[in-house]
């Protein structure tokens, strides 16, 4: 099939683009990689009379680490993210989510912000943003705001962003110290979207006490799930095996995932507790081999 008729911006500045979005409200959509936009309207699943394409400006390409922060411009293609040397060092868990993405065809397409914006709940890149306690930077005809990942994703392909809104960047914070990162999903096939999946932070202090954590689950639920309770049980704690595994539990009691053509809701949390267990365990067990 066809998209449904449509007419085609092209700005080169943010304010255009945001300008655009503003003037034509629910009638507009911004236009990044389109690797699920662009299906979407072939399929007249949606339909805009406006396309933004954002392709063309600059300002929102790049990364860059300050303060602590890394700051990932909108429009960076996942796949100059995914060979980018200073993600590696500064957010590893972003950096291990990027390859798990579709297939490289698509990530070279396909942008950090596009994916974020989508808000695809079996998507990676969400879940490592909740995990991480990132904050999405947001322009709009009222200015610039952020807004943390807990309360950016409100639903499946549903996010806080107002029709003239603009995502413009994703700042994840850089943790350091002793600190482990893993990401474990199940996907039918390779690039497959997850049936299930956990980003996990870990951060120690000098005595292998969690200081820190962050655990998010896709393809869990309508939105990444924060494993809130699993989080409070980890905090100031030095988890055994035994632990992990009740932990991980904990971690998937409270979700309710869907049934699907692809696998049951029942499946989908038995697989979720064991990667969530697997994570967990990679996570510790690097954030141990570091040195206080």
């Amino acid at each position: 099939m066809k998209p449904a008729p449509f007419e085609y911006h092209a700005p080169s500045k943010v304010a255009d683009a945001v300008g655009l979005l503003s003037e034509h409200g629910d009638d507009a959509k911004a236009l990044a990689g389109g690797q699920s936009l662009v299906p979407m309207l072939a399929l007249r699943l949606a339909r805009f009379d406006h396309l933004v394409d954002l392709g063309r400006i600059d300002e929102l390409r790049g990364v860059e680490r300050a303060d602590g922060v890394l700051r990932v411009a909108a429009m960076t293609p996942q796949a100059d993210a995914e060979r980018d040397p200073t993600v590696a060092a500064s957010v590893p868990l972003l950096s291990r989510a990027l390859p798990l993405i579709g297939h490289f065809q698509i990530r070279n397409r396909g942008t950090i912000g596009g994916s974020v914006a989508h808000a695809d709940p079996a998507s990676e890149l969400p879940a490592v943003a909740v995990a991480l306690g990132a904050e999405m930077e947001v322009s709009s005809s009222s200015g610039t705001r952020t807004i943390a990942a807990d309360h950016f994703f409100v639903g499946t392909w549903t996010t806080a962003l107002a029709p003239d809104d603009l995502l413009t960047a994703v700042r994840f914070p850089a943790w350091s110290g002793r600190v482990g990162f893993a990401i474990e999903e199940v996907a039918r096939r390779s690039g497959d979207f997850a049936l299930a999946g956990v980003a996990c932070a870990v951060a120690l202090d000098p005595d292998d006490v969690i200081e820190r954590v962050g655990l998010a689950l896709l393809g869990m639920g309508p939105t990444p799930v924060r494993a809130r309770a699993a989080e409070s049980a980890l905090s100031g704690a030095s988890p055994s095996d035994d632990d992990v595994g009740e932990i991980a539990e904990l971690a998937v009691a409270d979700t309710s995932p869907v049934d699907d053509v692809h696998a049951s809701g029942a499946y989908r949390k038995k697989v979720g507790a064991h990667l969530v267990r697997l994570a967990l365990d990679r996570a510790l067990a690097e954030a141990r081999s570091v040195r206080a």
